[in-house]
């Protein structure tokens, strides 16, 4: 009867086993934006646009890739009136819009840059814009690697 028992408490074990491993938790990678800059450029004779460049960094467990990072202007308007930021908000990004870096390693930090977060129409004056209010880089999306 002994022996028995033991079988039991085997199977119950290696049942338990399965279950804990099965449930462990699958470690994610997660990105942040370390530094952004903004820089004011005179994209025509008329006009004015925004660029970013900046860092980001994987403070996740596990190595990260393809990892998309944009920018947008939260405060612009999104009709063109000369004189005011405006942003297309229902068109989807262009390349030169957004940067996607292909790899970074966990603990590690890339760079990035891209084009024409909003536009400045000119007035008749020609005055060149302040920044707008309420700019910011963002991780669109990124994958995790499976290790």
């Amino acid at each position: 009867m002994k022996s028995y028992y033991r079988y039991i408490a085997l199977a119950l074990s290696v049942a338990l086993s399965c279950c804990l491993i099965a449930c462990e938790k699958k470690k994610q990678g997660e990105v942040v934006v370390t530094e952004q800059e903004f820089v004011l450029r005179q994209d025509k004779e008329s006009s004015y646009t925004i660029d970013a460049r900046g860092k980001i960094k994987n403070i996740g467990e596990v190595d990260v890739k393809n990892v998309v990072v944009t920018g947008y202007c939260r405060s612009c308007d999104d009709l063109m009136i000369p004189g005011r930021w405006f942003v297309s908000r229902d068109v989807e990004k262009m390349p030169h819009q957004k940067d996607i870096i292909s790899y970074i390693t966990a603990g590690n930090e890339e760079s990035f840059s891209f084009k024409e977060i909003a536009f400045y129409p000119l007035t008749a004056d020609r005055e060149a814009p302040e920044l707008p209010e309420e700019l910011e880089a963002v991780i669109e999306s990124f994958e995790t690697v499976e290790k």
